[in-house]
């Protein structure tokens, strides 16, 4: 997904704010400036890197893989 320069850079100083807010001790809330880009700064606050949210995976993923191709190792 395409994100905007500018919201790309709101996100990560978003996440360097929780950063911060972890580092001085404060509470595990979002200030109600940062609630449009909450899960970027709980990201920073947990110290979970920047861009490893895992990829979703598909609601048909069985649907899409046979019995052989997993049997196999590979399609």
């Amino acid at each position: 997904m395409a994100v905007a320069k500018k919201d790309q850079e709101r996100v990560i100083y978003a996440w360097m704010y929780g950063q911060q807010a972890r580092k001085d001790g404060k509470e595990r809330n979002v200030p109600a400036y940062w609630a449009e880009h909450a899960e970027a700064w709980l990201q920073g606050f947990d110290g979970v890197p920047l861009g490893s949210e895992p990829n979703p995976v598909s609601d048909r993923l069985e649907a899409e893989l046979d019995e052989g191709a997993v049997a196999e190792g590979g399609g």
